[in-house]
């Protein structure tokens, strides 16, 4: 063997020796230095290590804030009522020997979480009814599971910051019978609506019909009070005018019934003695006796 082959292979060799005795830890990530299995320290800061070469192994955790999205599951809620509900949460392992001695893995710590919020998950919302999971309680039901997954999660090393859910929807087989039923009740409530607004309308209406009813009988009474008060005045200056002279005013007021009673076009057959004549007949009369012998 060559003398360069020789420093080759004892440079190698350095370089292998070296690799082996110094690992490095990022700001992203923790280290636990195990020698045959055995814990012997943990590099929690960021910068460079020293270990035995081969005898000990570095095992990297992350640090960085960790999400596991997990697969939708249904629960039952307090009205028993079905509810598919997606949740996700969002961890970090603060304590690398206890999560590598317990789950060893991020993917045996995520189906550790998993199991843990499901359960909690589905204890809460059998506490709670439909309606109130959907609208009002979700922050409080999530809070309550966040803190309790928080509890059980410590003995993995693992700290739970939130537990959050996604969606949460009805099963697809019920969806259209709830659907069904939202229409039914929508429905009622429109036609409640709509009878209580013809009710209103119909006491409106009632209303203004006796307005307006006693509003014509106050015009009718005042128009019968000014229509009295006319024909007095009117009888009052027909009397006046009777004591002044008798005999015009019956003869103004003949000649008034003539004109209301003899119009164009009009044919009227009366006898000639009839009392109705009387003024022309007289006047025709007294004509003819006062004319001369002479006229012609």
């Amino acid at each position: 063997m060559s003398r360069n082959t020789v420093l080759l292979a004892i440079a190698a060799l350095v370089v292998v020796v070296a690799t082996q005795s110094f690992f490095i830890v990022s700001e992203t990530n923790q280290a636990i230095v195990t020698q045959l299995g055995e814990y012997r320290f943990t590099a929690s800061n960021p910068g460079i290590y020293a270990k035995l070469p081969f005898a000990q192994t570095a095992v990297y955790v992350d640090r960085r804030l960790l999400s596991t999205d997990a697969t939708a599951q249904e629960y039952l809620t307090l009205d028993k009522k079905r509810l598919r509900v997606d949740h996700v949460t969002r961890w970090r392992i603060v304590d690398p020997l206890l999560f590598y001695v317990t789950v060893r893995t991020e993917a045996g710590a995520r189906a550790r979480l998993d199991d843990v919020v499901f359960s909690e998950l589905r204890r809460e919302l059998a506490s709670q009814p439909f309606d109130l999971v959907i609208a009002e309680r979700r922050e409080q039901i999530m809070g309550v599971v966040t803190r309790n997954a928080a509890q059980q999660a410590v003995s993995y090393g693992i700290a739970v910051e939130d537990v959050r859910i996604k969606r949460a929807d009805l099963p697809s087989e019920v969806q259209q019978s709830v659907f069904d039923r939202m229409k039914a009740e929508r429905s009622r409530e429109a036609n409640r609506y709509r009878a209580e607004g013809a009710e209103q309308a119909a006491q409106i209406r009632a209303t203004a019909d006796r307005e307006r009813t006693i509003i014509l009988a106050d015009a009718y009474e005042e128009a019968q009070r000014l229509r009295g008060q006319g024909e007095a005045e009117a009888t009052a200056i027909y009397a006046t005018a009777l004591e002044q002279d008798p005999e015009f005013y019956s003869f103004i007021r003949r000649l008034e019934a003539y004109g209301k009673l003899l119009r164009k076009g009009d044919t009227l057959v009366l006898p000639a003695n009839a009392d109705l004549f009387t003024f022309l007949t007289q006047h025709s009369g007294s004509t003819r006796s006062t004319q001369p012998t002479s006229a012609p």
